[in-house]
């Protein structure tokens, strides 16, 4: 079979380039490592929401753009953020003319597109049958049916590069390497989050101690093999995820959800010692990333009030609410009266911890969350006092599901090298990619659609190209 697209990785990104690759003329090849018919990938795990930048697909592009201009501060999205915006609707489309279905998924404009149906709001994974996997399946069977392949247990090792072009991959299939010759490669094996080398080269000097809230085999194969061909790598340091209660490690029930990012966003995040480490108003995912890159990821815990717990923790919008799911599947909220009681039921400092509450009341009080240690932003999160007994607390980890840097691409999803030129027959495409999300604020512009814009990106230039 003469091959024009080997796609590495089968998740929505790949098999998007791989469908519409062959809808544009060419024929497609994807290897996925995952040998069985429902194979484990953040796609197919992923809550379903399709966004970009929390806007929804049909928002104006600008719009779209001056949100992900928000998000990221101005800093850490490359050129790829106008493709974001002005691509979403498109990508929407497409999506629904193969086979995917929708619902909106309440008041929010992020959850106006959910894929359906949709997960249950309720605490555990409940991924099987839901609009992700359903989805998936829908575009191995339209790439089957068109004459493509999804090779599963079939694991790229190695790209084959000749005078500069890559021509192929080495592929190991049970124990046997072969080579695959083809006229261009695609990456989409997504993030690194399941080599633990990576993760604390980049990420986390103890990659142990965070728990795997995704699929947790993305390995980095694809970012491997694209580096050793010249490829240049980008945001490296920042990943998606939430924070999660301590005890997921121990109870599949509390995660990937219910998520502590809404209470911890309006209270207060502690060290042993008592002390506020970073800014809980840049939003869970800031935290999450800021959590992991601590010496002891399991040394924080967000403190509140019973305000805080009988009214946010209550509302159940999306993600389930962590008041009373949590508790009800295991999960320990400490309470007390006080807070230096609190203090010695989560082994933090009391006085420490009572200055610290002292300190973010007053400025509360004062509109002064600036000159708090460290400063608090105010923007996206208003902070709510610690004031209302019994006192409350949850002892954290940080959940990682993907890592959002990769391999640095183009506009058409073309593979850079190092020397700022592409790489000719190398594309990557979803969270293989970097630049996209993270920077200083890690980012969060939305998983699903950058997945379907850059396969689709990725397809539609190779096509061109052909």
């Amino acid at each position: 079979m003469s091959i024009d697209v080997i796609v590495v990785g089968g998740g929505l990104a790949g098999l998007t380039a791989a469908n519409r690759a062959m809808a544009l003329g060419l024929t497609a090849v994807v290897l996925e490592q995952g040998e069985a018919v429902d194979y484990p990938c953040n796609s197919r795990f992923a809550g379903g929401i399709v966004h970009v930048a929390q806007k929804e697909m049909r928002a104006d592009p600008a719009d779209i753009q001056a949100a992900i201009d928000d998000l990221t501060g101005g800093e850490g999205a490359t050129n790829y953020s106008p493709v974001m915006a002005t691509e979403a609707s498109r990508a929407l489309d497409w999506m629904r003319a193969h086979g995917a279905k929708f619902i909106k998924g309440g008041v929010l404009e992020f959850m106006r597109w959910v894929l359906a149906p949709p997960r249950p709001r309720r605490p555990g994974l409940d991924w099987k049958g839901r609009g992700p996997d359903v989805f998936l399946r829908a575009l191995t069977a339209k790439l089957e049916a068109g004459g493509g392949r999804l090779e599963r247990g079939a694991r790229a090792v190695e790209l084959i590069v000749e005078d500069g072009l890559v021509t192929g991959v080495q592929v190991e299939r049970a124990g046997e390497t072969t080579a695959m010759i083809a006229s261009t490669v695609v990456i989409a094996d997504g993030g690194f989050q399941g080599n633990p080398d990576l993760v604390r080269r980049y990420i986390s000097p103890a990659p142990e101690l965070l728990f795997t809230r995704g699929a947790g085999n993305g390995c980095g194969d694809g970012l491997r093999m694209a580096a050793a061909a010249g490829a240049d790598l980008v945001g490296m340091d920042r990943f998606y995820g939430h924070l999660l209660g301590r005890e997921a490690f121990n109870n599949e029930m509390l995660w990937p959800y219910p998520t502590v990012d809404a209470i911890a966003q309006v209270s207060v995040v502690v060290d042993e010692a008592g002390r506020r480490l970073f800014d809980e108003g840049q939003g869970g995912v800031y935290m999450a990333n800021k959590v992991a890159a601590l010496d002891n990821p399991v040394s924080m815990t967000v403190v509140f009030d019973d305000a805080v717990w009988t009214g946010l923790a209550a509302d159940n919008r999306y993600p389930p609410c962590m008041n009373p799911s949590f508790v009800t599947e295991g999960g320990t909220v400490f309470e007390a009266s006080d807070l230096v009681e609190l203090a010695s039921l989560i082994g933090v400092d009391p006085g420490g911890l009572t200055q610290t509450v002292s300190a973010f009341n007053g400025a509360v009080d004062s509109d002064a969350m600036g000159a708090l240690t460290p400063p608090r932003a105010t923007d996206k999160f208003q902070p709510v006092a610690i004031r209302t007994a019994p006192y409350h607390a949850i002892q954290l980890c940080a959940g990682i599901t993907y890592t959002m840097g990769g391999v640095s691409i183009d506009e058409d999803s073309c593979v850079q090298s190092t020397d700022g030129g592409a790489i000719k027959g190398l594309y990557a495409a979803g969270s293989a990619t970097g630049g996209i999300e993270g920077g200083p604020h890690a980012a969060y512009i939305g998983g699903l659609s950058k997945a379907v814009i850059t396969g689709l990106r990725a397809a539609e230039h190779i096509a061109g190209k052909a």
